[in-house]
């Protein structure tokens, strides 16, 4: 009997001793200086920086759109040779679907009933519709309405909705988001873009309106009119101080200017027909865009004691080659070796400190032209272009002095290129073409919409394309085919086959 009491005894004492024990036990384990949660405003920041164009957009966009080139194969190839290359088409999704609508997806849900941060809400309703529009533009069909909720609702297997309803609803976002942008109510005065000032914002959000209506230009021009004016009523861009610009430092450095300066440095060249248009046109552009590193032997001897920015001297390199085959032109050309064809100045443009443009002044007074010269809008469609043409050359003053164009070479430039008549769409987003340098997306989705300027597709042989002399979308990643596969194949049976050559719902022939 003894012997049972102390083993009942010794239970309870093991009990009392666990319960005291198990007493803080949940907060034993919690890292006290670990994020339990993160501040919505840090997070629209992060979304905003991380938005900067970056090394894989030199390998599609601007490629396709014939600004820049590389005749090097392996891992990078890509519009090069418009091949399929999903390792680098997964760009645009791994930035802009994984993470930035992950994060506006959250700051959007922590904000909406806080009348106390309304700015902050409204703000990040606007960037998630310029992140929502490079998606749908990339890839055409996507997960839009059920897309981040993976933490808020558990959802990881997300609808893809078509691109239409996605527009729809990016117009009434755009619009409804900047009007409700309010100065005197909190402001957030460390966001990256404008310091919380909530002008520019909504001069921002009606800019995207304006750009997000002339997508619709071929597909529904009612509805594409309907929005230009309310862009326009809402409060355009004003100037370049309203450019939609990240600034750079050596704490987060331009990633297409860190590619350029590392291991990318001799891999990229600018596009002979880019090069060609601003030499015959005598636009002083190409003096503050390229460099050329004279009798270049390799990309060792691209030093700055070769370095050459005269415009007579700059020679584009041509699309159809690759490495080995690009031998004929170099000979034809005269020059020491394929080193030898210009680049982009990577001590000026493409610097490590160099800012990343996203939404321009330059570009809005270009569409505003377009949609004055169908009749959306008031204006003259020739003062519009001249306006947009000149932002841009004024613009360059941000890479630094030493790409500033001088006032004297924008007058004698705007003297000699009017907008001519009979031409004007064509004038208009070949302009718009240059304004984009560097903003690979934007170029690539406006060359799709317009339909300038009037390039020669790349006669690469072993192309990828079946149907399209130019690729039209990027096509899915690999890892969305096989984690959320019925929905992708839903949306391949909407929209067709998931190539490079299928057009996407508003790129219309």
């Amino acid at each position: 009997m003894k012997k049972k009491y102390n083993l009942f005894s010794t239970g309870i004492i093991t009990l009392i001793l666990l319960a005291a024990c198990d007493k803080g036990f949940d907060k034993m384990n919690i890292n006290p200086i670990a994020l339990t949660a993160v501040e919505p405003a840090y997070q629209l920041n992060t979304t905003i920086v991380n938005s900067a164009p970056t090394y894989g957009n030199l390998s599609y966009e601007t490629t396709i759109v014939k600004q820049m080139i590389t005749p090097f194969s392996g891992q990078g190839s890509a519009a090069n040779f418009n091949q399929d290359n999903r390792g680098v088409t997964s760009g645009n999704w791994t930035t802009f679907y994984r993470s930035i609508i992950k994060e506006l997806t959250d700051v959007v849900a922590k904000t909406k009933d806080d009348a106390s941060r309304t700015n902050l809400y409204n703000m990040a309703r606007i960037w998630r519709a310029y992140a929502f529009m490079i998606l749908t533009d990339t890839y055409g069909n996507v997960p839009y309405t059920e897309a981040g909720l993976g933490f808020l609702s558990g959802n990881t297997g997300p609808a893809y909705d078509t691109q239409e309803a996605i527009y729809t609803d990016i117009l009434k976002e755009l619009e409804t988001a900047s009007a409700a942008l309010d100065a005197s109510k909190p402001l957030v005065a460390s966001d990256v873009l404008y310091g919380g000032d909530v002008a520019k914002w909504k001069r921002l959000g009606n800019s995207l309106l304006l750009r997000a209506a002339m997508r619709l230009s071929k597909v529904s021009p009612d509805k594409a009119k309907e929005y230009v004016a309310k862009a326009v009523t809402g409060g355009l861009m004003t100037s370049n101080k309203d450019n939609a610009m990240i600034r750079h430092t050596a704490s987060f450095s331009n990633p297409v200017g860190s590619s350029l300066n590392g291991g990318q440095s001799a891999f990229f060249y600018l596009d002979k027909e880019f090069v060609d248009y601003l030499m015959v046109n005598n636009d002083p552009r190409l003096a503050s865009i390229a460099v050329r590193y004279v009798g270049a032997l390799s990309g060792a001897n691209q030093v700055e004691s070769r370095a050459n920015r005269a415009v007579s001297v700059q020679i584009g390199m041509p699309q159809g080659y690759d490495n080995t085959t690009i031998s004929a032109d170099v000979a034809d050309k005269k020059l020491a070796s394929l080193w030898d064809y210009s680049q982009l100045d990577k001590t000026r443009m493409a610097a490590l400190t160099a800012p990343s443009f996203l939404v321009t002044y330059a570009q809005t007074q270009l569409l505003l032209a377009e949609a004055a010269f169908r009749g959306w809008t008031t204006g003259a469609a020739a003062t519009l272009y001249a306006e947009g043409i000149k932002a841009h050359m004024q613009q360059l003053a941000d890479y630094g002095a030493s790409s500033a164009v001088q006032d004297a070479a924008v007058t004698a430039y705007l003297a000699a290129h009017p907008l001519p008549a009979g031409k004007e769409l064509e004038e208009i987003n070949t302009q718009y073409w240059v304004a984009s340098f560097l903003i690979g997306p934007e170029a690539f989705a406006n060359f799709r919409r317009s339909g300038y300027p009037v390039l020669k597709p790349n006669p690469y042989p072993g192309s990828d394309l079946k149907t399209e002399p130019f690729i039209r979308r990027l096509t899915y990643t690999d890892a969305e085919l096989n984690v959320n596969h019925d929905n992708v194949q839903k949306a391949i049976q909407s929209q067709g086959p998931d190539l490079l050559d299928t057009r996407i719902w508003w790129d219309k022939k």
